[in-house]
């Protein structure tokens, strides 16, 4: 911990989601609950996408790599927190908090571009299905998961020294419950300016390009289903986007509310909220809403708790 304005910090102390101490342990074993929901469902869909034949299409390809990005940026956060709620002294050292903001960008950046591949996934499952395969093919499927990742690691590679260039003098105490740009930067004792704008012009450029894949899309994919004469045809194409839908608007709301917001009205504590939200809640529930209504998902689940060796 740093004392006076000249001695730079070693070290952060996180306040976490609340300082009540009655609060502690309940939210401890709430936020435990969740990480283990997360991690089981999401291993789940790993296991059974990699190793059941029916699930070997493009689409459970993407829902496998959306899993390990889930799985990935859930456990980025947890275990410090979860270890946060135990101790008194909630402290983490200057490199754990740089290496805790680039895993945290590179799966987070990874997530919304993941969820624009999957987008386009359905626009040409529902608007060009004969040439389905042939459009989304195994060396498309990879090239598109790689880039992904890619903007993840750039994201992060460019933003995170970026954030820690600038001077962090007498100030430690982050409010948040992990170490993310904005607290990081509100701690500063020095010019913030020009990480800030590198902060928001990544934000704004990978939100911008990502949500413009999906708008695209699912613009196309209303009006081909709108041009399906018969209501039951018509309702079996949207059931194959519903659950994406649904996820996408939930997820990438919570971003454009948390980064996008005006400064003048942005309050820490609110982002604490919407970052629950997008960094634990949503990678728990994404395993059920994408797959466990899934029939091929149902059955294949149902095989491998049968007999797993031979699945």
């Amino acid at each position: 911990m740093a004392s006076g304005n000249l001695t730079h910090v070693t070290a952060f102390i996180l306040m976490g989601l609340s300082q009540r101490p009655e609060l502690q342990m309940p939210l401890f074993f709430v936020i435990l609950v969740i990480y283990m929901l997360t991690a089981v469902g999401n291993l789940g869909i790993i296991i059974l996408t990699t190793i059941d034949s029916r699930l070997q299409t493009p689409m459970y390809f993407f829902l496998r790599h959306l899993a390990v990005i889930n799985l990935g940026d859930a456990t980025v956060i947890a275990p410090k927190m979860l270890v946060n709620f135990l101790v008194r002294m909630k402290t983490t050292l200057y490199y754990e908090c740089a290496i805790q903001l680039g895993g945290f960008l590179v799966f987070m950046v990874a997530d919304i571009f993941m969820l624009a591949v999957m987008a386009y996934d359905r626009y040409v499952a529902i608007c060009n299905p004969l040439l389905y395969m042939v459009v989304v093919s195994r060396q498309v499927c990879l090239l598109l998961v790689s880039l992904t990742y890619v903007l993840g690691l750039l994201t992060a590679i460019v933003v995170t020294p970026c954030v820690f260039s600038v001077s962090y003098c007498s100030s430690n105490v982050i409010n948040h419950f992990y170490c993310d740009n904005v607290p990081l930067l509100a701690l500063s004792c020095s010019d913030t300016s020009i990480p800030e704008t590198v902060v928001f012009f990544f934000s704004g450029t990978n939100l911008f390009f990502s949500m413009t894949i999906v708008l695209i899309s699912y613009f196309n994919i209303i009006l081909a289903i709108l041009r399906i004469r018969s209501s039951e045809g018509r309702k079996k194409a949207f059931s194959t986007c519903a659950s994406h839908m649904m996820a996408v608007t939930v997820f990438y709301g919570t971003l454009l509310f948390m980064y996008l917001q005006p400064r003048t009205n942005h309050s820490l504590d609110t982002d604490k909220v919407a970052s629950v939200f997008y960094t634990l809640v949503i990678p728990m529930l994404n395993p059920v809403i994408y797959s466990f209504r899934n029939k091929d998902v149902k059955c294949a689940l149902k095989d491998f708790l049968k007999n797993p060796h031979t699945a």
